[in-house]
């Protein structure tokens, strides 16, 4: 993943928890404890959030927690 790219519910979860290690943090406060898993791999964002109970209202939120977190650091 590029520095500048926006995560999406149908972004790669794997991709997001290597590239970004904050947005790993929020997705483990979510209950994601899928980050770790090797099936990551295969799961959207919103996948893996649906396996774990999320409804669309939090995949949303956390989505949009966790593109706030990777763009922080470029607005410093």
């Amino acid at each position: 993943m590029s520095s500048t790219q926006t995560v999406t519910k149908e972004t790669n979860l794997g991709d997001v928890a290597k590239s970004y290690p904050a947005a790993a943090q929020i997705m483990l406060e979510y209950g994601l404890h899928c980050v770790g898993c090797f099936a990551n791999q295969f799961d959207t964002v919103e996948m893996g959030a649906r396996i774990h109970g999320l409804t669309e209202v939090e995949v949303q939120e956390m989505v949009d927690r966790i593109n706030q977190a990777i763009e922080a650091p470029q607005k410093a």
